[in-house]
């Protein structure tokens, strides 16, 4: 069982979710207006780290306060940090009316490039071509990055496309990651001062 309650506050767009289940407690609040201020604590070191840089490049204030049941695995919290951030994206973005909907980055860190390309479309998908030499990061195990960025394209209603170019430091792969997402998305939810309405010829995302 889980339980949701979301907030948005003032007329920018942010928003604020509480998460509750049987495994994890997570708050997350998003200015997607912001300047990259963040607070995170999910009491998993490389991961505060990889969210932090997501802010930082994303120019997204960012506040993350999560519990989870570590000493069962550190999946639930990342997967369940993953749905709440979505779920926190999403609601901010709003009706996402005039905003570029679009966006694109091939990032390099050291020996490692990955290329990121994002639709916020409301039809959720996930193409994640991120092939490791190997999975762990200190006590970080890599291959939870694909559940991260499943669940927060999912909730958020993200076409969300990574592929590793090259690289061989998995910390570097999945750093450029983190990165490369939050480069992209800044582009999409810009506002494009050219555009009248939703960036669509349906009429609606």
């Amino acid at each position: 069982m889980s339980s949701t309650t979301k907030t948005s506050a003032g007329t920018g767009r942010v928003a604020t979710i509480a998460r509750k289940t049987k495994e994890t407690e997570i708050q997350v609040r998003i200015d997607l207006d912001g300047s990259g201020q963040y607070t995170v604590s999910t009491g998993i070191p490389f991961f505060d780290h990889m969210l932090e840089s997501f802010s930082r490049h994303g120019l997204f204030d960012l506040e993350i306060e999560a519990k989870g049941d570590l000493s069962v695995d550190l999946h639930h919290t990342v997967e369940d940090v993953g749905i709440s951030l979505g779920q926190a994206f999403r609601e901010a973005l709003g009706s996402a009316s005039g905003i570029r909907r679009f966006g694109a980055c091939l990032l390099p860190m050291a020996e490692s490039k990955v290329e990121v390309a994002v639709d916020i479309s409301n039809r959720p998908y996930l193409v994640y071509k991120l092939a490791l030499e190997n999975d762990r990061i200190g006590s970080f195990d890599a291959s939870l990055t694909e559940d991260f960025m499943y669940a927060f394209s999912q909730s958020a209603g993200l076409d969300l496309h990574i592929e590793k170019r090259y690289g061989k430091s998995p910390h570097h792969v999945v750093e450029a990651t983190f990165k490369g997402v939050a480069r992209a998305l800044r582009d999409a939810v810009a506002i494009d001062p050219r555009e009248t309405g939703l960036p669509t010829v349906k009429g609606a995302l």
